[in-house]
């Protein structure tokens, strides 16, 4: 099965990323129906019914939000690619493994009630979904430098690494929180809603860097590339 995948001979062409986005699509809509099965009505009848359930919906709230981010920047990783290869496949599968547990967590907190091991549990699944994130990030940077010797893919690159140093960013808050959690577990939780406020813009604090000189599109491509225009 690997070799059919890593085989690019004339009757093998490489995968493209419409079935890896598509597939990615299914399971991520399946994870937020099944968070939204979790909510449950509330036996005691007017408002004070209803307050009991406010924790649940935000809690909710903020996991939604999270898949939902992620969704969107994922739509921006695989759209920077024209194919794909096995490591991609494979560093995106477990990507969606670990995102299909937020519900759980979700789940978990909410029966649990905000204290700090639940958040703390909380905060480190959502640390490890940002783990794999970085991971299926960085293949793809890996594809896109191989392919560098192209301006686009040259410039795509210095984008993706760039995007990379945010995710790492977001990884430390994880960790604070998860820290802060217990001590502070609503603070901990107010963490973590701050960087869904960071990944609400797939280019926010992203200015992509000087790329390495093996990186950079050569001599004759540049010129190539002008006299072609």
């Amino acid at each position: 099965m690997y070799a059919a995948l890593t085989a690019h001979t004339p009757m093998h062409k490489p995968p493209t990323p419409n079935r890896l986005e598509a597939f990615s699509d299914g399971v991520i809509a399946v994870i937020i129906t099944i968070m939204v099965l979790d909510l449950k009505v509330p036996h005691a009848d007017g408002i004070a019914g209803f307050l009991t359930v406010v924790p649940t919906i935000a809690v909710y709230l903020l996991s939604f939000a999270l898949t939902g981010l992620y969704w969107l920047n994922h739509h921006v990783l695989i759209d920077r690619l024209k194919n794909v290869d096995a490591l991609i496949l494979w560093a995106n599968l477990f990507f969606l493994f670990t995102l299909s547990l937020i519900p759980f967590f979700t789940n978990y907190l909410v029966e649990k009630r905000i204290r700090p091991f639940p958040v703390a549990l909380y905060a480190g699944s959502l640390f490890l979904d940002g783990i794999t994130y970085t991971l299926l990030a960085q293949a793809i940077a890996r594809h896109l430098c191989l392919r560098a010797d192209d301006p686009e893919e040259a410039a795509l690159l210095a984008e993706q690494l760039a995007e990379t140093r945010k995710g790492l960013l977001c990884l430390g808050t994880y960790l604070i929180a998860i820290a802060v959690a217990v001590y502070q577990p609503v603070i901990a939780l107010i963490l973590i809603a701050c960087i869904n406020l960071i990944w609400v813009v797939p280019g926010f604090l992203v200015r992509p860097a000087p790329l390495p000189p093996h990186a950079h599109p050569s001599h004759e491509n540049r010129t190539t590339a002008s006299h072609v225009n």
